[in-house]
């Protein structure tokens, strides 16, 4: 893992309290805005729309911070990540930026956390939360959706060509956050970010986690 910064080991009793912030599938959309991101969210403009979530007005108000259930002909609510108190930089992955053309030193810019925090939001993106159903614990549980995960855009690397959907984690409640706050402990979002970039390496297809940001938010 010579491609992260050292990460030490938390603290059961304190960083398990504190809000971490995981950028999942390449966080680059939180790049600062000295950098050119061109976003083509071609997801939303295909998939139907939450009708009382689907403009940024309605994202921005508390019906979006809301528990929702039984929306009906739609795949995504639009939504607004909720800001942390002084974010601080946990650990970046180097490999990961680089694939995006983000150069490693600018993760030493102060704006840097507060993009891939959630505290801002670089203009293009539509952050959004994924609304769907399955089984959990062995029972069908009916409509079910992204209580701690926003989309918030996709990215083509002009390099490449590749497309890349842009996932935020920890960024605070969704209408599928259910009775939850919408963060993630220090702790665990460690673990997921080192087995996210462990797994590639091992050749395991899997997504990429672009940086770990931690904040004096409790939990």
């Amino acid at each position: 893992m010579a491609d992260l910064q050292d990460v030490s080991a938390p603290s059961a009793s304190l960083d398990d309290l504190k809000s971490a912030t995981l950028c999942l599938r390449f966080a680059i959309m939180f790049a600062p805005c000295s950098i050119a991101v061109g976003f083509d969210n071609q997801t939303l403009r295909c998939l139907p729309i939450d009708p009382e979530l689907c403009t940024h007005e309605q994202a921005h108000t508390d019906k979006a911070k809301v528990p929702r259930d039984n929306i009906a002909r739609a795949c995504f609510s639009l939504t607004w990540p909720t800001a942390v108190l002084d974010p601080i930089l946990v650990s970046f992955s180097r490999s990961a930026l680089e694939l995006m053309d983000l150069p490693p030193e600018e993760a030493a810019r102060p704006e840097f956390v507060h993009y891939f925090s959630g505290c801002k939001v670089i203009p293009g993106a539509q952050p959004a939360a994924h609304t769907y159903c399955g089984y959990q614990f062995g029972n069908f549980s009916g409509q079910l959706g992204d209580g701690a995960t926003m989309y918030l855009g996709e990215v083509e690397n002009l390099k490449t060509n590749l497309r890349w959907e842009i996932q935020l984690k920890g960024a605070g409640m969704t209408p599928y956050s259910r009775r939850a706050d919408g963060r993630k402990v220090l702790r665990s979002s460690i673990r997921e970010y080192l087995c996210s970039e462990a797994m590639h390496f091992l050749g395991v297809p899997t997504t990429r986690a672009g940086s770990c940001i931690t904040s004096s938010t409790r939990v």
